[in-house]
C-alpha cells in the first residue's frame, strides 16, 4: 500500500490567474507548464515571445507583480495569486503607449520579435524611475537582447520618452 499526500498538487488541475486584470480560468493544466507556455497556448495572449527558454533573452518578460520576468522560467501554478501584466496591456486601446511610439520613431525596432520584452522592460523602468540614467537604462535591459538593432536607437527611445515626458519634445 502506498501514501499519498493529500495536500500534492493533482496531475491535472484548474486554477485561475489574474493576467492583465482580467480572471482567467486555466483548466486541465499541469503544475509544471510556464507562464509563457499558458500565456501563449492557454489564454492566447501571443505577445511574449517564445525563444530560448532559458531567461537569456528577454523576448518573453512580463510583470509579476509589478516586477520583470522572464515567463518562460515561471511557473503559471506559481502566479496563481499574483497580478501577471503582459505587452498586451501596455497601451491603451488602439493607441500606441508612449514607449511603443518612441521605438517606432526612434527606428528602435527591425525585425520586432525582441520588442514586447523591451516594451515591457522599458514601460517598468520608466514607472519606477521617471529619469533614468544611462547605466540605470542598461541594467535595466540587461536581461533583454536584440540581435538588430545595435541597442543604440533603444537607448534613444529611452531618453525620447524622458524627454516627452518632462515636456521637452
Amino acid at each position: 500500500m502506498t501514501e499519498t499526500n493529500p495536500t500534492a498538487w493533482p496531475a491535472e488541475s484548474t486554477y485561475a490567474l489574474r493576467v492583465n486584470g482580467t480572471e482567467h480560468q486555466v483548466p486541465d493544466s499541469w503544475v509544471g507548464e510556464s507562464l509563457l507556455h499558458v500565456l501563449r497556448e492557454r489564454l492566447g495572449l501571443y505577445g511574449s515571445k517564445n525563444a530560448c527558454e532559458q531567461g537569456e533573452c528577454g523576448s518573453c518578460t512580463v510583470l509579476v507583480d509589478g516586477r520583470p520576468v522572464c515567463a518562460c522560467l515561471e511557473l503559471a501554478a506559481g502566479c496563481i495569486d499574483a497580478d501577471v501584466r503582459t505587452v498586451e496591456c501596455v497601451a491603451a486601446g488602439e493607441l500606441l503607449h508612449d514607449v511603443q511610439a518612441a521605438l517606432l520613431a526612434e527606428g528602435g525596432v527591425q525585425c520586432g520579435f525582441c520588442t514586447p520584452g523591451f516594451v515591457v522592460a522599458i514601460s517598468e523602468l520608466l514607472d519606477r524611475s521617471p529619469d533614468p540614467g544611462p547605466l540605470e537604462v542598461r541594467e535595466a535591459l540587461s536581461g533583454n537582447l536584440c540581435r538588430c538593432t545595435g541597442y543604440s536607437r533603444i537607448f534613444e527611445a529611452v531618453t525620447s520618452v524622458v524627454e516627452v515626458r518632462r515636456g521637452r519634445p
